[in-house]
């Protein structure tokens, strides 16, 4: 078959390939997207990882109240959307005569198949969509909604946009078209089973990774290391330095409970814990054990506790009176949550730096302008607590289906297309799967982290109790490296800058050219790597930017070894064996909490 600008006007065409080429197409292909494709899939799921997963439901409710304002507008201005539907009248005349202009956003990757603009038929079909949705979102723009309603007008119209989008069709998708002649109809045949089984297994959602080339122990988490402590809550790891000698400070990690750890242990070549190996710094990292309905009661306050437990057992083990710590995301959350219990009992020695990665602790800054903040309603985490109080839990596969229907473009639809109407498996990528391999979260914690939205208490002291001690964020004085991404939409850079205010102008903020996992793994050796640091002495983000100075280029991992090492001790002989005669190792790294699903 041709393979010119004209090919999805022969796309339908009755000539064949003989089966012995298809079946030697499909063995080459594999049924896998091509590389370009797949590093587009790869790249975009990435950036929407489940690390800030939505911890409110969007309720049907508040789709059908937010449908209903659409009525409401058309109601209260029925001659603006007349108006608008004469405008939409009008681009179709266009369209038929073949004098429309009207064009995709060339980063619509949707539409940048060379036949939606060489087919005519394709053209028309494409720019009438277009059309339709400029239109309606001129509308609701124009309306005399409250901007609330508008907002939400807003999101059921993209949805709706998005699901009718004709990409999404397997009769006028040039490129399902093409492989469906090439494969003789297998590319189909494959996308129906593929269907099939997402019903059955995935929530009626497309697979977004394909997880089984990764073994959790085998070929991904895989730094050297021992359990060295275990409760009921938690598994304490310490991981082998690699260098002769140690510094005497240990650190301490506090991983998302949303999350399994590993995030920062991939692979050799990109493994955080391996470069915090490497930099002669004393590793501890928390593994948070998988709960189920029976440990529903497991909140704020117990996660917490589980942090002191953790710094004790590094101490004895180190033989140091005091460590640095890390916390990631909701890591983080709970680490500062551990830090104000510290300062109210007087005991704020025993931590002396912290490093904090994608990380906001103000929480209502982390929603604004953003399609949850929308639904975040007092209604809404009232039904939110409920329903995990419920159930015990809050699953990880129900936040990942709400997850991505925030941003089905990005984690529905393009999976769609790939892996039922092209038939192909979606890629293996080990970000992926590891974003995969949910966890639940008890339902006090989960009611936990709903109250903070409400309350604010980082910012607000005096209304967040941890263990019967008030938190007072202005108490807690530690030296703190603070980690956001540009292009981070779960934590976004201007609020990770609001967690570097919260310790002082002397804080160091770090601001990374990358989303919000990616803002965490980030290697040295990418070329396209960049980022600025400057103290947080600033009183807006923006105001820190233009003053921040010249970007450095390369991975702030660099900067962030030399920061932490100024502030880790003298160095010492590195331990011949890890752990102690107290706590001797139990089983070896990665442990056995993380396999739990």
């Amino acid at each position: 078959m041709s393979r010119s600008t004209r090919t999805s006007e022969t796309a339908t065409s009755t000539q064949r390939p003989s089966a012995t080429v298809r079946k030697r197409r499909a063995r080459k292909s594999d049924n896998l997207p091509d590389d370009t494709q797949q590093q587009e899939l790869i790249g975009t799921a990435a950036n929407q990882t489940l690390a800030g997963n939505p911890l409110v439901s969007v309720r049907a409710a508040d789709l059908a109240s937010s449908a209903g304002y659409l009525l409401k507008a058309v109601g209260k201005s029925p001659l603006k959307a007349g108006a608008h539907l004469g405008g939409y009248l009008k681009a179709l005349r266009g369209i038929v005569g073949g004098n429309s202009s009207i064009a995709p956003d060339p980063k619509d990757k949707r539409f940048a198949d060379p036949a939606w603009q060489s087919n005519a038929f394709l053209r028309a079909l494409l720019q009438s969509y277009l059309a339709g949705q400029s239109e309606l979102t001129r509308f609701i723009d124009s309306t005399d909604l409250a901007p609330m309603e508008k907002s939400r007008a807003r999101f059921v119209a993209a949805l709706l946009a998005d699901a009718l989008a004709p990409s999404n069709s397997p009769l006028t998708n040039p490129a399902a078209l093409r492989k469906l002649v090439d494969t003789g109809g297998m590319s189909l045949a494959r996308g129906a089973r593929q269907f099939g089984q997402d019903m059955l297994h995935n929530r009626g959602l497309p697979r977004q990774v394909d997880s089984t080339p990764f073994k959790v122990g085998e070929n991904i988490a895989t730094a050297k290391g021992d359990v060295v402590f275990r409760n009921e809550m938690f598994e304490l790891l310490q991981f082998a330095p690699t260098t002769a000698n140690v510094y005497a400070r240990p650190l301490v990690m506090s991983p998302p409970q949303i999350n399994k750890y590993y995030a920062i242990d991939l692979a050799p070549e990109k493994s955080l814990i391996k470069w915090i190996q490497d930099s002669g710094v004393n590793l501890f990292v928390i593994s948070w054990r998988n709960p189920t309905r029976e440990h529903r009661d497991w909140g704020l306050s117990e996660y917490a506790l589980c942090l002191d437990q953790a710094v004790d057992v590094a101490c004895k083990i180190t033989g140091s009176p005091d460590v640095n710590m890390w916390g990631s995301c909701s890591g983080g959350i709970t680490l500062a949550a551990y830090l104000g219990w510290l300062a109210a009992r007087g005991e704020g020695h025993k931590v002396a730096n912290t490093s904090w990665a994608v990380c906001v602790l103000d929480m209502p800054s982390a929603l604004d302008d953003t399609t949850l903040g929308l639904f975040t309603t007092p209604s809404a985490l009232r039904a939110a607590k409920a329903s995990s109080r419920r159930k015990g839990v809050l699953s990880g596969q129900g936040m990942a289906s709400m997850f991505a229907w925030m941003r089905p473009n990005d984690l529905i639809w393009n999976y769609w297309v790939n892996n039922y109407l092209l038939g192909n498996k979606p890629p293996a990528f080990d970000i992926l799967a590891w974003n995969n391999d949910t966890t639940r979260l008890p339902a006090q914690l989960h009611a936990d982290y709903l109250d903070l939205i409400q309350q604010n208490p980082y910012s607000n002291p005096g209304t967040l109790e941890i263990a019967g001690e008030s938190i007072d964020m202005t108490q807690v004085k530690v030296g703190a490296y603070v980690v956001g991404g540009t292009t981070d939409h779960i934590t976004p850079w201007q609020g990770c800058y609001g967690t570097a205010r919260l310790f002082g102008e002397d804080t160091t903020y770090v601001l990374s050219n990358a989303g919000h996992l990616q803002s965490l793994v980030n290697p040295p050796g990418n070329p396209k790597s960049f980022y600025y640091a400057a103290p947080a002495a600033a009183e807006t983000p923006e105001a820190w930017l233009e003053n921040a100075g010249e970007r450095q280029q390369g991975s702030w991992w660099l900067h962030w070894r030399e920061w932490i090492g100024e502030r880790s001790g003298d160095r010492q002989p590195a331990p011949k064996k890890l752990g102690s005669r107290k706590y001797p190792p139990l089983c070896p790294a990665p442990g056995t909490y993380v396999m739990e699903r």
